[in-house]
């Protein structure tokens, strides 16, 4: 999923599904090691999809413990050289019940920049009790993220380039500092990335998805992605049809909109969420940010005062500005479990205390409790450039500005482009064309309300498929699966019997 117009990142809220009650639990190199499995993975040969690098690799599964293994499979840099260099998949697999077993389920969480590999292991957090009969759920990590290595690495001092810019700037100077933010962060990237930035784009994690079906041994696989999972599966349908069993596309962005077209799109997505947030504050006199029946105005000239004067947060830490707090507000967007505490935080920003509100400006980049970064949203920004050949200047950048404004008033006011590609090398391999002709029917849901990939951006992905699917989920919340139990059985259904259970196109689940 490309960029939200508040700042660089997407965050997937479905994680919230794989947590303990601590919270997501964070795979260390040394949980994937562990007793050896004696079974040895070995699959067939395929040279579909452009060039894959022959023959299949193998697995060598390591006991995780609770029906989950979990191992690595190499994989080329460039799969027409393969000299070039090999990175290490960590893949993870939540074992199905021998007696109901269908075959294997790959999964992704979305992003891109996230590791799968979680959706794996705690596979019974994530999806219906059928699937997980029925499926081993396979989730990886995808190249250059996560546990895999290498993995993309460009920064360590996020406040440094996310927490205080103005984007609202007054002068030339407070200009320039964005575009230079935007320059160093870019030649940060290639700098410290210069053998595996060319390959990390989604045609790439697609082959790979063929090279992990190679290894697991089965001649037909299926899928189910959330997010921008929804376009890495669309380019793997599109790359290698024939292997496709069944595809499961939650949450999907439109394929054939341009770098601005899609940042447009999530904008009117992310204010339509908001202003659904805030008519039910201003209707609900309990909401801690209600301002007698208000909370429109409240929120308006709470954003005008925080782009004159931050406020204070925690020690230690930057002060709140209003470019952090509207990345706050699009972390709260992603489902309404987060609204309670975007009430809270917004109220507390009024009285000058704006600690609640970095809490989900953290969340949104992936701060740890150690103040520390993993490298999702370092992951997300190189792959989303190096899936994209358009490479904006910095006034093409500037010139789009408007454009946010008038699509998103409220949570896109920034006056300067994000340059959010701007600076990066060339791509060599832009994200192919989805299709999925020749893969059958292909799943496709989206919800109402989503704020991240909006409904039309949804059945326009739907329409871009030979055989999409839509199915419409009514929730106000990014990806539909288990909103209601009608979302939850359209797809373990069809999942389980794709020919006999393929859901008409237009399918409601009100």
């Amino acid at each position: 999923m490309r960029r939200t117009p508040f700042a660089a990142a997407i965050v997937l809220v479905t994680l919230a599904a794989a947590c303990t009650d601590d919270g997501p639990r964070s795979i260390t190199a040394d949980d994937a090691s562990g007793s050896t499995s004696p079974d040895t993975t070995d699959g067939p040969d395929s040279t579909d999809g452009g060039g894959d690098g022959g023959a299949a690799g193998t697995i060598e599964w390591n006991d995780f413990g609770d029906e989950v293994e979990t191992g690595s499979l190499q994989v080329p840099y460039d799969y027409n050289d393969p000299s070039k260099g090999t990175f290490d998949l960590y893949v993870a697999r939540h074992l199905a019940d021998p007696d109901k077993r269908i075959g294997s389920l790959l999964v992704n969480p979305g992003g891109p920049g996230f590791g799968g590999s979680d959706f794996a292991i705690y596979a019974d957090q994530v999806y219906s009790q059928e699937l997980v009969e029925h499926f081993d759920i396979v989730g990886w990590d995808p190249r250059g993220t996560g546990l895999s290595e290498p993995a993309i690495d460009c920064i360590d001092d996020y406040d440094h380039f996310y927490a205080g810019t103005d984007i609202t700037p007054d002068d030339d100077a407070e200009r320039q500092q964005i575009i230079d933010l935007a320059e160093e962060f870019a030649a940060a990237c290639e700098s410290k990335n210069a053998d595996i930035l060319p390959y990390i784009g989604t045609n790439n994690s697609a082959r790979d998805m063929n090279a992990i079906r190679e290894a697991l041994g089965e001649d037909k696989i299926s899928y189910f992605g959330f997010s921008y999972g929804s376009e890495l599966g669309a380019a793997w349908t599109t790359l290698f049809p024939d292997t496709v069993r069944a595809a499961v596309l939650d949450g999907a962005a439109d394929p054939n909109a341009g770098f601005i077209e899609s940042g447009i799109q999530q904008s009117r997505g992310f204010e339509g969420t908001f202003d659904t947030f805030l008519a039910e504050c201003s209707a609900d006199s309990e909401c801690e940010f209600h301002n007698d029946g208000d909370a429109e105005g409240a929120f308006d000239a709470l954003m005008q005062s925080l782009d004159e004067n931050p406020i204070p947060t925690t020690d230690g830490r930057p002060d709140l500005t209003r470019g952090m707090a509207l990345t706050a507000v699009a972390q709260a967007m992603y489902s309404p479990v987060y609204w309670g505490r975007l009430e809270r935080g917004l109220a507390r920003a009024q009285d000058g205390k704006g600690e609640k509100l970095l809490e989900l400006f953290d969340e949104y980049y992936q701060r740890q409790s150690d103040g520390s970064h993993d490298n999702a949203l370092e992951a997300f920004q190189s792959i989303v450039c190096m899936d994209d050949a358009e490479r904006l200047t910095v006034e093409e950048e500037d010139a789009s500005a408007a454009q946010f404004q008038q699509a998103a008033p409220r949570l896109s006011p920034g006056t300067t482009g994000s340059y959010f590609c701007t600076f990066f090398p060339p791509s060599i391999e832009p994200r192919v064309a989805a299709t999925g002709a020749g893969a059958g029917p292909i799943l496709v849901m989206g919800t109402t309300g989503d704020p991240a990939t909006p409904l039309a951006s949804t059945e326009a992905m739907a329409d871009a498929l030979e055989d999409g699917r839509l199915v419409i989920v009514t929730a106000d919340q990014h990806t539909g699966y288990n909103v209601n139990q009608c979302s939850q059985d359209v797809v373990d259904e069809y999942l389980i019997d794709p020919v006999a259970n393929a859901p008409e196109d237009g399918t409601r689940c009100d």
